[in-house]
């Protein structure tokens, strides 16, 4: 359940579909790039069957770094959400950390493939406005989400300026006032208007 002021991580089911992902990709470039030797090596070439072993070994320690990487990278996803923004960080090597704020974002579109309709998993990719303008890339994808449209819905109103509704959502808004500063603005609105029905009279 994803609570508001509480990080959050992708479903734990997020790491098998890294690594059979990851692992297939590894595959197919193998062989398409290393194939080819197997099929020189049925003439008996020893040159072409002890490349193919070694393309084996590659091959072999490329997925056990892959399935090592998938976990890692799991481990160092987090996302957060409070009244104004959500914020992400993400990366094993090179750390990603970035805040978007509801009022930038335009657009939130749940994505799933068809390996990852096999784990029950989603992606939502958030657009913002003028954040990757050209760009077909979202400014931020929270991953691994396995019940997406509560999620969806609740970041959806944050846009629109509502108070989440926890009505059948699943989702734990917590404690919600308005901030500071939209009182302090009300508050003048209000004044403004008293002000402009006093002249009329």
């Amino acid at each position: 359940m994803v609570k508001l002021g509480e990080n959050f991580k992708p479903e734990a089911k997020y790491t098998s579909y890294l690594a059979l992902a990851s692992v297939a990709a590894v595959i197919l470039i193998w062989a398409c790039c290393v194939g080819w030797v197997y099929f020189a090596a049925i003439g008996g070439e020893t040159v072409f069957v002890l490349i193919g072993q070694i393309s084996l070994g590659v091959l072999a320690a490329i997925v056990i770094f892959v399935l090592i990487w998938s976990r890692l990278y799991y481990i160092s996803v987090v996302y957060h959400l409070n009244d104004t923004e959500m914020t992400w960080k993400r990366g094993v090597w090179f750390r990603k950390t970035g805040i978007v704020p509801y009022n930038r974002i335009t657009n939130v579109d749940i994505v799933q493939g068809p390996v990852m309709r096999m784990f029950g998993i989603s992606n939502l990719k958030i657009e913002t406005a003028g954040g990757n303008a050209g760009k077909s890339s979202a400014e931020i994808q929270l991953e691994g989400i396995a019940d997406p449209e509560p999620l969806r819905a609740m970041i959806m109103d944050f846009v629109r300026g509502n108070a989440p509704s926890p009505a059948a959502t699943g989702v734990d808004f917590g404690r919600r006032s308005a901030p500071a500063d939209m009182q302090a603005l009300l508050a003048e609105v209000t004044a403004i208007r008293k002000l402009l029905e006093a002249e009329r009279k």
